[in-house]
């Protein structure tokens, strides 16, 4: 009964990553963190780009989730190759994944001046929980075994489409392919434990300038779905029902002066929009600065529109990146995506 007892915290704690049992980390900056969701995007700004975020979500709340994501990727001498990684790591009250990941791209020119970008991606994932940062009712409560602190090792791999022109962009990301037991031991044997789920993430976008390259307007949206394929599981399978709803981001920016990007979105999932019982997320705004020598500064912060915004006091991101040019040992006007 304690295994038990704690598997289903365990889940629940993966539950309460993102809306409504997402378990990959949330970010609302994505259309700069792209590349941890979708291996394709390597090597797309045609340039060595990186960049650190920081999200802390749902601030208020004791152990309420924080992340942090790093990335890095360019092109390499022959162009249609580019080489990148990412790091992520997302902690959720005493439990903790910590990714490491390489990143590989071919990619194809075509003669309107866009690119199919197919990309590749492996690396390994750390998951462990510390019990000993709960609080406990009862000292010696039999759930937990402060002897057994779960620490794993979780292989995995990805794949990516990212098709991009100066003026929009398409793409289709699957970071880990591989669905991963996390009990620690297969001789544990109870009706639910955790599991690691594979992620699907849609992304599309458009940049309309504004009578003038100086004001371009740019609409992104981003769709993450779990089940997508669910049905084709085994019918014996205890995770064949798959509770996460599939979550949208809608998001629509100015960039003014190909300096300063203001922006606003939506988050929310479909079931809200078909009569079930998922709720409105957020809304959020950001703001960011491409400074002349490369450096780019953002912030962004999340309105809570859940029954969370009373203990809460919403969600706030911090992001610093830098974009080089080898080519022309210079930096670049910044791209559109």
């Amino acid at each position: 009964m304690g295994k038990r007892i704690t598997i289903l915290l365990l889940v629940f704690f993966s539950v309460q990553a993102g809306l409504s049992a997402q378990q990959d980390p949330m970010f609302t900056k994505y259309m700069f963190n792209t590349l941890t969701y979708n291996p394709g995007y390597t090597g797309s700004k045609d340039y060595l780009s990186m960049g650190l975020l920081h999200r802390t979500q749902w601030w208020g709340i004791k152990g309420a989730p924080h992340s942090q994501s790093f990335w890095i990727h360019s092109p390499i001498k022959y162009e249609r190759i580019a080489l990148g990684g990412n790091i992520v790591n997302d902690i959720i009250g005493p439990t903790r994944m910590f990714s490491v990941n390489v990143n590989y791209a071919y990619r194809i020119p075509f003669k309107n001046g866009s690119k199919l970008s197919v990309g590749l991606q492996g690396g390994i994932r750390n998951w462990r929980a510390d019990w000993s940062k709960l609080t406990f009712e009862s000292v010696n409560d039999e759930a937990y075994d402060m002897d057994e602190m779960p620490n794993l090792w979780l292989p995995n791999f990805g794949v990516g489409l990212y098709y991009y022109h100066r003026n929009y962009f398409f793409g289709v990301g699957v970071p880990n392919i591989l669905e991963q037991d996390l009990r620690e031991s297969s001789e544990v044997t109870t009706d639910m434990w955790a599991r690691t789920f594979r992620h699907y993430y849609f992304s599309a976008g458009a940049a309309i300038p504004l009578g003038s390259p100086d004001f371009v307007l740019k609409p992104m949206a981003l769709v993450k779905t779990v089940g997508l394929f669910s049905g084709l599981r085994n019918q014996d399978d205890p995770f064949v029902d798959i509770g996460a709803p599939t979550e949208f981001d809608i998001d629509l920016s100015l960039l003014i002066y190909e300096t300063l990007w203001i922006g606003t979105s939506f988050r929310s999932s479909v079931e809200r929009f078909i009569g079930n019982t998922s709720s409105f997320d957020s809304a959020d705004v950001w703001a960011s600065y491409n400074f002349r020598n490369g450096l780019r500064l953002g912030l962004a912060y999340d309105f809570t529109l859940t029954k969370l915004r009373q203990p809460a006091q919403g969600s706030f991101e911090v992001m610093a990146g830098y974009d080089f040019d080898f080519k022309d040992k210079k930096i670049v006007t910044p791209r559109y995506f």
